[in-house]
């Protein structure tokens, strides 16, 4: 529609879901109104967990800024990273270099922003339930594309992400 112009588009209509905020838990309970309380019931594959540990699971982000962008979660639906127990916290740890060393050895990352947002103002998607992203990084990896566009272009289906990180998975 309108006078057309010299740019390509790349149509990404999955991110309207994330945009919209579609699966957002409305409550900050636990429960079936939180993703990350309900992805554990979930068969590994169907929820997209790469790894489960005895406190916490590692879990690719449904909307990645890189490919292989996984998230560290507790099982136990807590908000503040100082609320956690010392299991948790150890788990969470040792989890986050597991996640790294698989994404190294699937992909070859050159490096890794890792962090927690604690807090909506802080920027947490859903800041009911902690989680520590761990995203990969490749030298060159932001292009035009987001920094033009606001577009990642992400080369691999979420599913076949899984199963690949999930065989590269370090064993402690």
């Amino acid at each position: 529609m309108g006078v057309p112009d010299p740019f390509l588009r790349l149509w990404t209509p999955h991110r309207m879901a994330y945009i919209a905020g579609e699966n957002k838990p409305t409550s900050t309970s636990s429960g079936d109104d939180c993703p990350f309380c309900r992805i554990p019931s979930l068969p590994d594959a169907d929820g997209l967990i790469v790894h489960r540990g005895p406190a916490a699971y590692a879990v690719l982000n449904l909307y990645p800024y890189n490919p292989g962008h996984l998230m560290v979660v507790p099982y136990r639906h807590v908000a503040d990273y100082t609320d956690l127990t010392p299991e948790e916290v150890s788990d969470v740890a040792s989890l986050t270099q597991q996640a790294m060393q698989a994404v190294r050895i699937a992909s070859a990352a050159h490096g890794f922003n890792i962090g927690m947002n604690q807090g909506e103002i802080a920027g947490a998607g859903i800041a009911a339930h902690l989680h520590q992203h761990v995203v990969p990084r490749w030298g060159g990896d932001t292009n035009f594309m987001p920094v033009v566009a606001q577009t990642k272009v992400l080369p691999q289906l979420l599913t076949d992400t899984r199963a690949l990180l999930s065989k590269s998975w370090p064993t402690p």
